[in-house]
């Protein structure tokens, strides 16, 4: 089965009555767990978004309090984990300011984790590649949070560890 295009699915969409959208979306949220989660977003988190940032934030905190620290493979299965689950989140916001804020933790919780991310290649790598991605996103925004997050970058490098 060949899906439609998104502007043939919109299209449909308008020509639908409330209960069928509602059906619909219903329907949805049955066959995958992203859609009900990107519908608890929409119906009930997007109004307040700093605290859908803050409790992303703490289930960050709290996955990474559980890592297995006996060894670096675990610590980068886990580490990049928690990575992925923080990209969804960050999809379901689509908002710039969202991303950049939850990377920033992220990579400040990378920095300070324990033993150190420096004594392993692939963890360097990562924080390097997402610091980078974050100095992408912020050139594309307004000069006065290009600044403000410029200043949290800055401290992100402030560890004697040169990115690159």
């Amino acid at each position: 089965m060949k899906s439609a295009t998104l502007n043939i699915l919109k299209q449909e969409l308008v020509s639908r009555s409330p209960e069928e959208l509602s059906e619909i979306c219903l329907r949805l949220s049955k066959f995958k767990k992203e859609n009900k989660e990107l519908l608890t977003y929409l119906l009930f988190e997007s109004f307040d978004e700093n605290l859908y940032v803050a409790n992303i934030k703490a289930g960050i905190d709290s996955q990474f309090e559980q890592i297995n620290r006996t060894n670096y493979y675990f610590i980068r299965k886990s580490i990049r984990k928690i990575l992925t689950s923080t990209r969804k989140y960050i999809r379901y916001s689509q908002q710039k300011e969202t991303e950049i804020e939850l990377l920033i933790y992220f990579c400040n919780k990378l920095k300070n984790f324990s033993p150190s991310i420096h004594g392993n290649t692939q963890l360097k790598k990562l924080f390097d590649t997402q610091l980078g991605l974050i100095r992408k996103k912020v050139s594309t925004m307004h000069e006065d949070l290009q600044f403000d997050y410029g200043i949290e970058l800055d401290k992100l490098n402030d560890t004697g560890y040169q990115e690159g």
